[in-house]
């Protein structure tokens, strides 16, 4: 990325990578606020993975349960914490491709 980058910038990738340094170094202000937006993002990602996860794991007991002719008095709330994980993945990943695209 960083090659195809310079590249397009008519620059060597020492160069850009110093032309970059210095226009962060400039603006310390945005150079934080994109990187703790990215990490805030990329942290309800990994937060999202490990609760769809869970929910699966759920998910899986449940259906086992009913094929075994049992009732499985949790699967609507187990149900709601997929379809709750798969959101928050939805929007963090949406934040993400948002960000990268500006």
């Amino acid at each position: 990325m960083i090659k195809s980058a310079a590249a397009r910038c008519n620059l060597s990738v020492a160069g850009f990578l110093a032309r970059s340094a210095l226009a962060a170094a400039r603006d310390l202000d945005r150079t934080r606020t994109e990187i703790a937006t990215e990490r805030d993002v990329l942290t309800a990602l990994f937060d999202s993975r490990r609760k769809l996860g869970w929910a699966g794991s759920n998910l899986n007991q449940a259906v086992r349960v009913l094929n075994s002719g049992a009732d499985a008095p949790q699967l609507e709330a187990t149900a709601a914490a997929v379809r709750r994980a798969a959101h928050a993945v939805h929007e963090a990943a949406t934040r993400l491709i948002e960000h990268r695209s500006t």
